[in-house]
């Protein structure tokens, strides 16, 4: 019995890994994404953090329950997953945010400095304390996207750039388009994510560090060849402009802060970009008729993609069908 087809829109974190997990499932689906690639969306400046525990910091428990597979999915999924653990220091005049921090959050130790040393040698003697949550991971969100792609391409799927995908050709349509969607789901929003990737031979990052603070938190998180993310995704705005002046210069100051090697780094690149949400920042799978919406994954893209794919597999391949 042949599959059913399915039109996935949307190529971003949220699009590739509910089209690879279609596909897992014997469906014949095809990706269609209007920035022309893989990854034309937020899903390219994220961060790639696995990090549930951490995360529940400002998720509810539904949230967190529903990602702590995830790490285990891509790890099957996609090469170079890394589990090392996260993070979690304050510089010395805001040691509260971490007592803070930890009062909301759970599966971490509270470590000293020998400790940090042994964990981050480069950062001896820059923090007396930090939370480390050792379950956790990360990935390179671009490797990770075009992993997926060519997974799906190897299952048998489509990836279309141009011309659009004739939605009468199929049996489902689903929808993971992000803020594209504000004009037909009324109650998303935009949330404003800022990032710059700096390239500091003279640091070794061996996991994501996030660094507390009470305006803007941000974090730091190692990809290859000496190339550090330093990002913030908790901007309440639905700005479109190009990164600016005073995001950039709180990420740097912020890089500068957790070491001062970084004041030498290379400034590769500087973006920001929308995350969709909810009004209660939890992503959502809708269903009507044969068009299936999956949307509203505000930080949560790649921690919580897979659970939210499952969700569409179980629609589709269900026995209730209504």
């Amino acid at each position: 019995m042949t599959g059913p087809h399915i039109l996935v829109r949307g190529a971003g974190v949220a699009g590739m890994v509910t089209a690879v997990a279609l596909s897992e499932q014997g469906a014949k689906v095809t990706v269609h994404d209007a920035g022309g690639r893989v990854g034309a969306g937020a899903s390219w400046f994220a961060g790639g953090m696995l990090a549930p525990w951490c995360e529940a910091e400002s998720a509810p428990d539904e949230v967190t329950q529903a990602s702590l597979t995830s790490l285990d999915w891509w790890k099957t999924h996609v090469p170079d997953v890394v589990q090392a653990g996260s993070l979690v220091v304050a510089p010395p005049r805001d040691t509260p945010e971490l007592a803070r921090f930890g009062r909301r959050t759970s599966h971490f130790e509270t470590i000293g400095v020998e400790r940090i040393r042994a964990l981050e040698p480069d950062l001896e003697d820059r923090f007396d304390k930090a939370l480390f949550f050792p379950a956790e991971g990360h990935v390179d969100p671009r490797k990770a996207l075009q992993a997926l792609a060519d997974r799906l391409v190897q299952n048998g799927g489509t990836l279309l750039s141009h011309p659009q995908a004739d939605e009468t050709l199929f049996d489902w349509i689903i929808d993971c388009t992000g803020v594209a969607a504000r004009d037909v789901q009324k109650d998303l929003r935009g949330m404003r994510g800022e990032m710059v990737l700096l390239r500091c031979p003279e640091i070794t990052l061996h996991r994501p560090i996030r660094m507390l603070h009470p305006r803007i938190p941000v974090y730091i998180v190692p990809r290859d060849n000496s190339v550090f993310m330093v990002g913030a995704t908790m901007v309440e705005s639905d700005d479109t402009r190009a990164i600016t002046v005073r995001a950039i210069t709180d990420l740097l100051n912020a890089a500068y802060t957790l070491h001062p090697a970084f004041a030498e780094a290379e400034l590769l690149e500087a973006n920001a970009g929308l995350r969709p949400a909810y009004p209660d920042n939890v992503p959502r799978v809708r269903r009507d008729g044969n068009r299936i919406s999956l949307n509203g994954m505000y930080r949560h893209g790649f921690l919580l993609s897979p659970a939210r794919a499952r969700e569409v597999c179980d629609i589709i391949f269900g026995t209730d069908r209504a």
